[in-house]
């Protein structure tokens, strides 16, 4: 027994170290592959290697608030303007949507009503709502806050209504047993046993409506998605990609905060509307 104690390892990985570890050898394998793929030309020549994109990655971090004029701007300048539209379009498609959703969920022939109307309008691509926004608004910066916020809409319309519509009938008769009028109902049992589905909804909404802001980036100046346009014009594929790699760990540290608030508004297991 105490050879087998002896033999075991004194230091144990937990899943969270070993997930890790898994993650960077990927992310090595990958770069390899870049690497080699460039060296052995099996890429188009406008292709850079990764050491020449990891020197442009460098140039844009360590100084990303420089400002030389409209067209040459720091990268940190760059995520300021497309988090203020992309905050601001979010912030009017949630004000729509969980009002909305709540409403909704507390009747099932809505419910049944309006679902259609979800999912004929969710999977519609953001560049299909530009022309409309522009014929709407007649201003290239409220068109993107509309696109925004018209494609960012659907998941926490869906997800709100659907916990609205599944909090458990017992604890709504106990609240009616005890005399609470409608109105303290929602605000006390149906919001906080629905939370946890609309603030799912919500980081999903966070996600879309960052994924759109590089094609609704497009018509306006300024912001990370105009940045990617103007270099692909200028064919400098290392600043796209440094570009692809700031966008990506943003949307993940967004991401990140929403889990968090997530768990902590969770107070037990609950399904997501898909």
């Amino acid at each position: 027994m105490v050879a087998e104690k002896n033999s075991l390892p004194l230091f144990r990985l937990s899943d969270d170290h070993k997930a890790l570890m898994v993650t960077l050898a990927i992310m090595v394998v990958l770069i390899c592959f870049w690497e080699w793929g460039v060296q052995q030309k099996i890429f188009l020549p406008i292709m850079p290697s990764a050491l020449d994109t990891a020197k442009e990655f460098w140039f844009w971090i360590s100084n990303p608030f420089f400002d030389n004029g409209p067209n040459d701007q720091g990268i940190g300048l760059l995520l300021v303007v497309s988090l203020r539209r992309v905050l601001s379009g979010f912030a009017i498609g949630s004000l729509i949507a969980v009002p909305l959703g709540i409403l909704v969920g507390l009747s099932p022939i809505m419910s049944k009503a309006v679902d259609p109307f979800i999912q004929i309008l969710r999977p519609v691509s953001p560049l299909a709502w530009l022309p409309l926004g522009l014929a709407l608004m007649r201003d290239s910066e409220l068109t993107a806050l509309f696109v925004i916020a018209i494609t960012s809409i659907w998941p926490t319309l869906a997800n709100t209504k659907f916990g609205v519509s599944h909090v458990d009938p017992v604890y709504v008769q106990v609240a009616k047993t005890l005399g609470a009028s409608q109105w303290r109902i929602v605000l006390k049992v149906i919001l906080p046993a629905a939370a946890p589905s609309i603030v799912a909804g919500l980081r999903i909404s966070l996600g879309i409506a960052w994924l759109v802001i590089v094609a609704a980036e497009i018509l306006l100046s300024g912001g990370i998605g105009y940045f990617v346009w103007n270099e692909w014009n200028n064919l400098k594929i290392t600043s796209i990609i440094t570009a692809i790699v700031v966008i990506g760990l943003v949307g993940l540290g967004m991401d990140r905060l929403f889990g968090l608030l997530e768990r902590w508004v969770s107070f037990g297991q609950r399904p997501a509307a898909e």
